[in-house]
């Protein structure tokens, strides 16, 4: 087994750190064009972070024993060096990409990954808002695994990509060179992925390039103002209910469904989607279905 470090606990002490001094630069140096911080709200975002440190845990032993299974099945073994291990950063980075791309428009993913977006502020805080249902996000690595990575590895390529957006939720950074925007997730790019509006809705999906989403066109770079948090905003700052809310909405809609059809829409399709309205009868065509009954 690959002898790799835990890159997120190592770095929670540097997650502390860089939130309480980006709370303090408010403080000394408000911006009133900057959403700043929010005392429940940061509150909210800081629990859910400690909360999904114990889930996933829990989530971790299915996954492990599939990957696992998986890793012993497949004869194709990649060795951990340190070029390899670049190789796979990368080839993570890229079905990150899909796994987050998937979590957008596809509804019962999104249960999982609204959590994240669910404040509608923007700072270092807001990247500790995450999921307690990550169970969600395994099946889009299994090419991975099939390849002979390492589920070890795997993980530690995963949370080298969980640490390296930390710094990106950030309002205090603006616009880096050229170059860096050109290729690397920056926190311009990832402000447009948070924001509500139209134009900016399910963009900018690449974790630490922004590469992928310039070759599969879903790029938007940052022209207007972003407003933070949902199209329709939640208003609670209970964490069990900002962990389930879109869990019971499914669960609402998929009840009240019509049809099998409208069912699985409801969980399978978009956040958005709807089913369509009956088309109206005409006035011709209303009497020739009387007269047919």
């Amino acid at each position: 087994m690959p002898n790799l470090p835990d890159v997120v606990l190592w770095s929670i002490p540097a997650f502390v750190l860089l939130t309480v001094l980006e709370m303090v630069s408010y403080r000394l140096h408000p911006d009133e064009d900057a959403a700043g911080y929010e005392a429940k709200d940061a509150a909210t975002s800081i629990g859910m972070g400690l909360g999904s440190l114990f889930f996933d845990l829990v989530w971790k032993i299915p996954v492990v024993a599939l990957y696992s299974a998986l890793y012993a099945f497949t004869p194709a073994r990649v060795p951990v060096l340190w070029w390899t291990v670049l190789l796979m950063l990368l080839a993570q980075d890229f079905f990150y990409y899909w796994s987050h791309r998937g979590h957008h428009v596809i509804r019962i993913l999104w249960a999982c990954h609204v959590v994240h977006h669910s404040s509608r502020k923007f700072n270092l805080s807001t990247a500790l808002r995450q999921p307690w249902t990550g169970l969600t996000s395994w099946p889009f690595y299994l090419p991975l695994v099939a390849c002979g990575v390492h589920p070890a590895a795997l993980a530690f390529c995963s949370s080298v990509n969980l640490v390296y957006q930390f710094w990106i939720h950030t309002e205090r950074i603006d616009k880096l060179p050229r170059p860096f925007e050109y290729v690397l997730n920056t926190p311009s790019h990832h402000r447009v992925h948070h924001a509500s509006q139209g134009g900016y809705l399910d963009r900018n999906f690449g974790g630490i390039l922004i590469l992928w989403d310039r070759l599969f066109g879903s790029f938007a770079a940052e022209t207007e103002r972003p407003v933070f948090g949902l199209t329709k905003n939640i208003e609670t700052y209970n964490p069990l209910r900002v962990a389930t809310h879109e869990y019971v909405a499914i669960a609402r809609d998929v009840r009240e469904a019509r049809t099998l059809r409208e069912m699985a829409g409801r969980v399978f399709r978009g956040p958005g989607w709807q089913p369509a309205s009956p088309a109206p009868l005409t006035g011709d065509a209303a009497p020739a279905a009387k007269g047919a009954a």
